[in-house]
This record gives C-alpha cells, structure tokens and sequence, in this order.
C-alpha cells in the first residue's frame, strides 16, 4: 500500500464511507443544512468534505462533495459529488425513502457516472451505469436507503447505548442489512468547541471504500440533531479522521 491509496480513502470518507444516515417535520436535524468537514491522514491535512440537506418541494435532497487538496491535485485529484433525493416515508422509515441514489465520482484516472432508481410499489431498484453502458434491476426492502442517505436515518432515531440497529443498505451492487453498533456517550472537544456525543459503530459488509479495512467510530452529539463532530475510521497503517470545522448547524455544547 502506497501513501496515494490513504489519500485516496481519506479524501471520500464522507462521501461514499457511510452506509448508515425526511418525511416533512419527522427529522430533527435543521433543513437546510450544512455541515463542512477536513480530512486528514496522519494528521496531514487531505481534502474538504461538504454535507447538505435541502427541501425541493416535498422532497429532501442530500448532497455530499469532496475534494482534495491542492498538493494533492498534482498526482491524485478528487472531485466527487454524490446525491440523494427522498420522498415522505412512515414509521420506522422516520425520514423517508431515497428515490434516487446518484455517483459522479473523480478519483485520479477513475470514473463512475450511477443513477439509483428506486420503485417502492415494486420493491426494486433500477441501476444504470452511464459509462460501461449497462442496466440492472435489483429486488429491494420495503425500507432500503443508499450509501448516502442511510447515514442520516442514523441522526433521525432514537439511539440506545449498548444496542444494535439494522439497516438495509443499496449500494449500487448488492442490497446489505448492515449493523450499527452503539457503543458509550462521551465528552470529545474539537476546534469548535466541546460536544456531548453518543458513539456509533457501523460494521461494514459491502464493497465500498472501508469494507474489511478496520473499524469505523462516529461521533454524533448526544442531541436531537445528531451532528457528525468526528470520524475516524483505522486502515492497514494509522487512522483517516473527518472533522467538523464548519457550516450551518446546530450549536456546540459548552
């Protein structure tokens, strides 16, 4: 493993990482949101990372960039965008049900152009990969979120320590029941501030960025809105870590 490989998963981590994650008035984060993060390596700062939440009619759209950073750029450019639109959902949905999952992904000389397309009457979903030219239907959950979305079905429930919580999970291959794991509240401080967290741990089966490389934590703030302040997640030699540095969101507690 070269230092091109840590830089490569440290500039996605809040990108395509997290497959954990609005019927209008059910979900307790603000809408709009904005959350920004840096992502380093070692402490070596890699790239920026921004996550939004947006009411289009009645539809929420999340969207999730990430670029590198401009020494970076010279040997490995990043430039993704990932998005996800819901519609309303009901209990234990909480926050709806994406109808569309869609990639623009940018990462040295590798290309993915996705769209998602999910049928809730007919429980399937309907890939179209734009660059190999290729189509899939896949059968689906009546309750099944994508990579981006399913991070915030997370910051929508209620979450009890030492308690297990499972999700189904589409990531534009295979349909995964995945399992987050919720591990102790603790106190962290960062650059803006201290947080009362709770700490979450998604144990990852599927064949995106950390599937099988090393645990993964996230720390939520312990309070209706359930703000991503840190993650961290260990590969073969050392830690990525994203940090909260900024956005629209609510505030620390001190």
């Amino acid at each position: 493993m070269n230092m091109k490989y840590f830089i490569y998963r440290a500039i996605i981590l809040l990108v395509s990482a997290f497959p954990f994650c609005l019927a209008a008035n059910s979900h307790a984060f603000p809408v709009p949101e904005r959350l920004e993060f840096e992502i380093s390596y070692a402490g070596v700062p890699a790239g920026r990372a921004v996550q939004e939440v947006k009411q289009v009619g009645d539809e929420l759209h999340i969207t999730s960039t990430a670029k590198s950073a401009d020494w970076i750029n010279l040997f490995f450019p990043v430039d993704d965008k990932i998005e996800s639109f819901l519609i309303s959902g009901t209990p234990p949905s909480y926050i709806g049900v994406p109808r569309l999952y869609r990639e623009r992904i940018r990462e040295g000389w590798t290309r993915f152009q996705k769209d998602a397309v999910f049928d809730r009457e007919k429980l399937e979903v309907n890939t179209k990969d734009f660059l190999k030219k290729s189509e899939t239907t896949q059968k689906i959950s009546k309750v099944t979120y994508d990579t981006l979305s399913s991070f915030f079905y997370f910051r929508s429930v209620p979450l009890e320590t030492g308690v297990s919580y499972y999700i189904d999970i589409f990531d534009c291959k295979k349909l995964w029941n995945t399992e987050v794991q919720v591990l102790r509240r603790e106190e962290i401080e960062t650059s803006l501030g201290k947080f009362k967290t709770v700490v979450i741990k998604p144990l990852l089966k599927s064949e995106g960025i950390f599937a099988r490389t090393g645990e993964m934590h996230i720390w939520l703030t312990d309070d209706d809105r359930r703000i991503p302040v840190l993650m961290k997640s260990k590969v073969k030699i050392g830690s990525i870590t994203a940090t909260l540095v900024g956005g629209s969101y609510w505030p620390a507690v001190k």
